[in-house]
């Protein structure tokens, strides 16, 4: 998947504004920005790390419940 695409709807799947977003994973907003424009493309680990830190985020919320 495009990785512009693949950040758009991780941000998407925590409905999160760029700056709520950016600050949450420790990104600038403009880089958030130009990378879900396809300005400029992030390095390939990052999407994937992102989309982890997310998915343990999830659990944790799960299992504190």
């Amino acid at each position: 998947m495009e990785s512009a695409k693949f950040i758009r709807e991780l941000r998407d799947s925590v409905e999160m504004s760029r700056k709520e977003f950016s600050e949450h994973v420790g990104i600038p907003v403009r880089t958030l920005e130009d990378w879900e424009a396809g300005r400029r493309t992030p390095p390939e680990y990052v999407p994937r790390l992102i989309s982890y830190q997310l998915k343990y985020e999830e659990l944790l919320r799960k299992v504190s419940e």
